[in-house]
C-alpha cells in the first residue's frame, strides 16, 4: 500500500463518522442490528469492530506520542472487542461514542508537528518485533475503516 500524506489520512479519518451517519440516518434500530442473510455482520457489528480498532490503534498512537520509542504489546482488535459490550450497545449510543472518540483522535493528530508523525514504537507479541510510527497507525486506521464504510453501504443497500 502506498503511503498517504498526513493530510490525506486526516481527511479520511474525519470523513468516517459523517459517512456512517449519512448511510444510517433513516434506518430504524432493528434494521441496524439485523443479521445479514449470508451470515455477514450487521451495521451494529461493523460499528463495534470499528470502535475496537479505534480503541487499540488509537491507544498505540497516544502511547507513541507520550513516550519516547516505547515498546507496546500488540493487541488484536478482535480479541479486544470480546472484553467490551460494543456488540450489544444500541447503535445510537455506540455511534456517538465512536464520533467522540474520532473527534478526540483528530484533535491529537491535527496538533502534531510534521516530525511527530514519524515517532515510533516497537510492537511485540505478534511474531517478530515490528517498528510502527504514528503515521503508520493513523493510516492503518483510516484505510481499514474505508473498507468497512463500503461494507456498511452494501448492508444498507440490501436493507432497503
Amino acid at each position: 500500500m502506498s503511503q498517504l500524506t498526513h493530510e490525506q489520512v486526516l481527511t479520511l479519518l474525519a470523513a468516517g463518522p459523517s459517512r456512517i451517519d449519512e448511510l444510517t440516518a433513516d434506518l430504524p434500530p432493528e434494521q441496524l442490528r439485523a443479521s445479514q442473510p449470508d451470515g455477514g455482520w450487521s451495521v451494529v457489528e461493523v460499528l463495534a469492530h470499528l470502535r475496537s480498532c479505534a480503541d487499540v490503534w488509537g491507544n498505540c498512537i497516544e502511547v507513541i506520542i507520550a513516550q519516547d520509542e516505547p515498546t507496546i504489546r500488540a493487541i488484536n482488535p478482535t480479541t479486544w472487542i470480546n472484553g467490551t459490550n460494543y456488540r450489544e450497545q444500541a447503535f445510537g449510543s455506540s455511534f456517538q461514542a465512536f464520533a467522540r472518540q474520532r473527534t478526540d483522535l483528530l484533535a491529537v493528530l491535527e496538533a502534531l508537528d510534521p516530525a511527530d508523525w514519524s515517532r515510533t514504537a516497537t510492537i511485540t507479541g505478534a511474531g517478530r518485533p515490528l517498528v510502527r510510527s504514528v503515521h503508520a497507525y493513523a493510516q492503518w486506521l483510516a484505510t481499514h475503516e474505508r473498507s468497512h464504510l463500503k461494507q456498511i453501504e452494501r448492508i444498507v443497500k440490501a436493507l432497503r
